[in-house]
């Protein structure tokens, strides 16, 4: 744990799962829905500080996630990012994104394209529910 570091020192959002080696979170992402981070428990600022069996396990976390996410919610893609430079603590960004999200097809981060629409929001936050015990199911069947 790193003193000052908001991922050690709180969840990050809303817990989705949590176990020995990581977590996943739900973010509170205005007009993304579906934005999932998977964080790595111990403070490690770059995905190489992990040993190899580490790395795999992280990236096989990252994938459940994506995985649940295209089977619950049939997003057009989904964006993976592990950027750091706001908080130096690894954490992977796993963003369902749709054709008609405000930004498609930018980055979540880029310019607006468009209005957000409510309904698909709505929509999509209505089957996160379902995703999200997917994600349980199968993080929880591993050593994560």
């Amino acid at each position: 744990m790193q003193q000052g570091c908001v991922l050690c020192e709180g969840a990050g959002g809303r817990l989705v799962f949590e176990g020995a080696k990581l977590r996943v979170i739900h973010a509170q992402e205005a007009g993304f829905p579906a934005f999932y981070r998977v964080i790595w428990r111990e403070h490690a600022a770059e995905f190489s500080d992990l040993d190899a069996a580490d790395r795999v396990l992280c990236m096989e976390a990252v994938a459940v996630v994506e995985q649940c996410l295209r089977e619950h919610l049939r997003p057009t893609k989904i964006n993976l990012a592990a950027l750091g430079n706001m908080v130096a603590h690894l954490h992977w960004h796993v963003i369902a994104r749709f054709a008609d999200d405000s930004h498609f097809p930018g980055s979540v981060w880029a310019a607006v394209q468009r209005e957000r629409s409510a309904a698909r929001e709505a929509e999509t936050t209505a089957r996160l529910p379902a995703a999200e015990a997917a994600m349980i199911e199968r993080l929880g069947n591993r050593s994560f």
